[in-house]
């Protein structure tokens, strides 16, 4: 090896990161906000509105263009839709008024199976959908995942410690890693590295957890609550990205704690 003044020269290889797949576009340019997207929740509720919009004005312009075969079919077929798609539409308005109250109010109207699950899950996913389009994908996930935390953590669900399993991406900063072993050690839970998405379904599978503490980036957090979140409680924890994505990602380990000793019986 070559030498310097009696000193090896060190050669530093840069490697580069691993990417998940909801990165794939990342152009490798600073994160706005260094990696922050702290945003308040009306920001979701605000593009959710927008999707329903959208979604209903989709089919009633496809109805309208299909009317004629339709009629072919059945010539009350084209009013039946109709008619079906307005009560469709007009139920979908009444449960997000009641989603926003239950969220801003003192008490929750919704069960949990119509809040923090079923169509709240597959609203949020579209959601995000939407809000690509308009470039603030990440702000509008992260007060998503506001959103469902909210009612999550309203619920008042305890485990034991041997029921929750807390989930970590392999993404986190040596600090922000050494934090989160310290808190699960304290509150003798497991943690798993999930370093994909199908790699967490079968630690759930297999642990069987009666809750989940999960921590990733908005984007990960949002496809994973729709695969999981139906089928267990789940609170989920944004990190800040000050390095771009998948790499030296940080959390806000208080946050994180009070999450933990929230689930856990006598923490």
């Amino acid at each position: 090896m070559p030498t310097t003044a009696g000193k090896p020269n060190l050669i530093r290889i840069e490697v580069d990161r691993r990417l998940g797949h909801e990165w794939d576009e990342w152009d490798g340019q600073p994160l706005p906000g260094g990696g922050s997207f702290v945003t308040p929740p009306r920001r979701f509720f605000t593009y959710a509105a927008l999707t329903i919009a959208v979604a209903a004005a989709v089919l009633y312009v496809a109805l309208f263009l299909l009317d004629p075969r339709l009629a072919t079919l059945w010539p009350p077929l084209p009013r039946v839709l109709t008619l079906t798609l307005s009560a469709v539409t007009v139920l979908a308005w009444i449960w997000f008024a009641l989603l926003a109250a239950s969220f801003y109010g003192p008490v929750l109207l919704l069960p949990e199976r119509l809040a923090e699950r079923g169509p709240f899950l597959a609203l949020m996913r579209s959601t995000s959908q939407v809000a690509r389009r308009f470039g603030v994908r990440d702000w509008v996930e992260h007060a998503a995942v506001e959103v469902y935390n909210g009612f999550a953590s309203r619920r008042g669900r305890k485990v034991g410690k041997g029921e929750l399993l807390v989930l970590i991406p392999r993404c986190l900063s040596k600090e922000a890693l050494d934090g989160i072993l310290g808190v699960a050690g304290r509150y003798d839970v497991p943690v798993f590295v999930a370093t994909r998405g199908q790699l967490a379904r079968r630690a759930i599978r297999e642990r069987r957890p009666r809750a989940v503490v999960a921590v990733a980036c908005e984007r990960d957090m949002v496809s994973g609550l729709h695969d999981v979140a139906a089928k267990v409680p789940v609170l989920g924890l944004t990190m800040r990205l000050p390095s771009g994505p998948c790499k030296d990602a940080a959390v806000d380990l208080p946050k994180f704690e009070s999450w933990v000793k929230s689930f856990v019986d006598g923490g």
